[in-house]
């Protein structure tokens, strides 16, 4: 597809908001209003309109002369980018050392609100995974185990306020629906220092993941190990923790992770 097909199917004022942001970041000197619509060749109250609501946004930051420069919720996506694709990276550099688990499917999601988005995945070689995870995929962070790592790491009231609107509809008969038996397995997932999906995501599928953390000490992503259940038997339960805690705790350690404090506490993976 040449660019033209491609500009065809971008939303107008989007695509404008973008060239518009382009252009304050390249410009040497902050461009007011005729600047921006004389250079891109956009009628000035589109223009006006665009950067208002920018603003609003702080995408942009309108100074006292009434000229616009790049506001900090740019550098918010700019530090969720790099750490998103640093921790990706690492992930990729020791995913292929963890072979104790053939069979096993790991992944590697961020929190997107309520939902987790898959980053990276080694989907398993021998075809027993019940979902092809991919980069870009979304699921509840309710029913993941991945997500309720996350979501461990969180005050009750955070929970409540996140699923203000109520719980997702359930992907199986064993995903949790209700908000009182979530957090107690969130609680769960503290005292453990992992967490597990338990058929709530497929049928057929067990996950266990932890936390990654980060300088602070705080979720940057999560790691999950997946398996059939049939496959998973009950003397290998122990050392399928172990092992994605392991990764976690690599991971973690790799982005900075305090490792001394880490302890079972928030879903954090506790040193082995």
């Amino acid at each position: 597809m040449d660019q033209t097909d491609r500009r065809t199917k971008f939303v107008p004022a989007l695509e404008r908001g973008a060239r518009i942001l382009d252009l304050v970041a390249r410009s040497k000197t902050a461009p007011g209003l005729s600047d921006l619509a004389r250079e891109l060749n956009i009628a000035r109250s589109t223009v006006y309109t665009i950067c208002q609501t920018m603003v609003g946004l702080e995408l942009l930051i309108r100074r006292n002369d009434q000229t616009f420069q790049m506001g900090p919720h740019v550098m918010r996506w700019s530090n969720a980018f790099t750490t998103q694709s640093d921790v990706a990276a690492e992930f990729a550099s020791i995913w292929d050392q963890e072979t104790e688990l053939p069979g096993a499917t790991i992944t590697l999601t961020v929190l997107d609100g309520a939902e987790v988005v898959y980053i990276a995945a080694r989907n398993s070689e021998m075809g027993y995974s019940l979902i092809d995870f991919r980069a870009g995929m979304r699921l509840p962070a309710a029913f993941t185990a991945t997500g309720k790592a996350f979501l461990s790491h969180m005050s009750e009231f955070e929970v409540r306020r996140l699923f203000a609107d109520g719980l997702p509809p359930a992907r199986t008969s064993r995903s949790v629906q209700d908000m009182e038996n979530l957090l107690k397995e969130l609680q769960e997932v503290r005292r453990n220092g992992y967490s597990c999906d338990d058929e709530q995501v497929a049928e057929g599928m067990v996950c266990f993941g932890a936390s990654v953390l980060d300088s602070r000490n705080r979720p940057i992503a999560g790691v999950a190990v997946s398996l059939p259940a049939e496959a998973l038997a009950e003397d290998d339960r122990d050392r399928v923790i172990a092992n994605v805690q392991r990764i976690s705790l690599r991971l973690s350690h790799r982005m900075g992770a305090d490792i001394a404090r880490i302890g079972i506490s928030g879903g954090a993976p506790k040193p082995l």
